[in-house]
């Protein structure tokens, strides 16, 4: 892994097609919300296979909680990055890297593995930006995170990043009252894009 990709820095914004074919920006995709991005092997793995089943349920929790939840793998072509998208019944945006793209820039070529040359297994916890909270490490299973973990890291950051966190104060109180409903999520926002991120982009 490249020495940049820690806490604290920006990860890069790659453009990839999703299940439907469509070019799509993960800066795009994220918007103003915090983001589990899966960085997954593809449809070969059992491993990828059960932590995605554990993120299903989850999405639902990220879908109210004003979250994104992104996966990319090293699937070879829409059929198989649908075949896993639609068997584990996921509803959020899936990208595939035929071209090996991030495996060459973060430097996480699965060497083990020379027939089907994947990347190696992160999830990375975004805050908005693109900038990294948290990277876990999954090439042994039990480097993934659990969904405790995740809540845990989302918890952190919605609390840095949404000032109506502590909606109880005199301060935020009079904020409403003064008409500064920026300081509330979603108010000050585009009906557009609550709806977004409310369907996974």
């Amino acid at each position: 892994m490249r020495d940049d990709i820690k806490a604290g820095n920006h990860f890069p914004d790659y453009e990839l097609p999703d299940h439907l074919g469509e070019p799509r920006r993960l800066s795009d995709l994220q918007g103003d919300a915090p983001m589990v991005l899966t960085l997954l092997r593809g449809l070969f793995c059992p491993k990828d296979r059960q932590q995605l089943h554990q993120l299903v349920p989850f999405h639902d929790e990220c879908v109210v909680g004003y979250t994104r939840l992104v996966s990319i793998t090293t699937d070879n072509d829409l059929v198989e990055v649908n075949e896993l998208r639609q068997g584990v019944g996921a509803h959020w945006p899936f990208l595939y890297d035929a071209e090996r793209v991030i495996a060459d820039d973060l430097g996480i070529h699965e060497y083990t593995d020379e027939k089907h040359r994947p990347m190696i297994p992160y999830t990375f916890v975004l805050e908005p930006g693109l900038t990294i909270h948290a990277v876990y490490p999954g090439y042994w299973y039990w480097g993934r995170p659990s969904l405790h973990e995740l809540r845990q890291d989302l918890r952190t950051i919605t609390r840095q990043i949404r000032p109506d966190w502590k909606i109880d104060t005199p301060e935020m109180q009079q904020k409403w009252e003064n008409g500064e409903k920026d300081a509330f999520f979603p108010y000050g926002r585009s009906m557009k894009e609550v709806v977004a991120t409310m369907n996974g982009g």
